[in-house]
């Protein structure tokens, strides 16, 4: 009995392994888990920088015209919202005397306004050079998981969210930012409009209704800024995730941005 029994229990292991989504029983599983947040920053990248390759992004720099002057890195710091400074002051920590550091008093003179002063070609030559330094990309790093990584998924688990809306989260803080600024909302409007509109999971609400509200939200959020009118970022993408009920992120993964199409088929 048991050399009949082989064969179909192989064929019923290769059957379950060749699932991308979890098996019944299986644990759920976050963004803190490492295949998910590689599946999160590739998702981020796509409509950063129009490219999968996240890894590849650490020298990138370039004014895109939203008036947040340079937008730079593996999740697009920006020198006019402060945090590409805190990034050079960790890189500086880290590696005093870097070709960087020169540039750090205007890096504080210009947050808060699209200036490049005492920055120019000088400053975002420097940014591309430095960037294979695993010095400055741990800066990166560190500041991308500091001010939005580990508080959007620490917020997104409080409401009790799966990975899709522990992603959703994050790439509102990316885009966002916590708190409004002059002629922006932030994530914090964004959320407290959603929970106005729908109960998250963790007050016994539907999550993907949840997130339907959120993502409602953050359009009209999109919308308030002249640079960030298109929404595809979230009706192409993460609406499109909500709605196949791909809650644990679970590959492939299909979607648009700003015109261009994507796909994850595995991690």
């Amino acid at each position: 009995m048991k050399t009949k029994l082989l064969p179909l229990a192989a064929a019923l292991a290769l059957a379950l392994t060749g699932c991308s989504g979890p098996g019944p029983g299986a644990p759920e599983k976050g963004l803190d888990d490492p295949a998910k947040k590689d599946i999160a920053m590739r998702l981020v990248s796509s409509a950063e920088n129009s490219t999968l390759d996240w890894e590849a992004q650490y020298g990138y720099i370039e004014d895109i015209g939203d008036g947040r002057g340079y937008t730079a890195g593996v999740i697009g710091f920006c020198s006019g919202t402060g945090d590409m400074l805190k990034v050079v002051e960790r890189y500086t920590d880290a590696r005093p005397g870097n070709a960087l550091e020169r540039f750090l008093p205007a890096l504080r003179a210009v947050v808060g306004g699209d200036s490049h002063e005492g920055l120019g070609d000088a400053f975002a030559e420097a940014w591309a050079r430095v960037a294979d330094d695993p010095a400055f990309r741990r800066a990166q790093d560190a500041e991308r998981d500091e001010t939005y990584f580990d508080p959007a998924v620490s917020r997104a688990e409080a409401d009790g969210l799966s990975a899709l809306g522990q992603f959703v989260y994050y790439d509102a803080f990316v885009m966002h930012g916590y708190a409004d600024a002059k002629g922006t909302v932030g994530f914090r409007t964004i959320r407290a409009e959603a929970v106005e509109a729908a109960d998250p999971p963790s007050r016994g609400g539907d999550e993907e209704a949840y997130l339907d509200a959120f993502l409602d939200a953050r359009v009209r959020a999109i919308r308030q800024e002249p640079s960030h009118s298109d929404a595809s970022r979230v009706e192409t993408a993460q609406r499109v995730f909500v709605h196949e009920g791909r809650l644990q992120l679970e590959t492939p993964l299909v979607w648009k941005v700003y015109g261009e199409s994507f796909r994850i088929d595995g991690p």
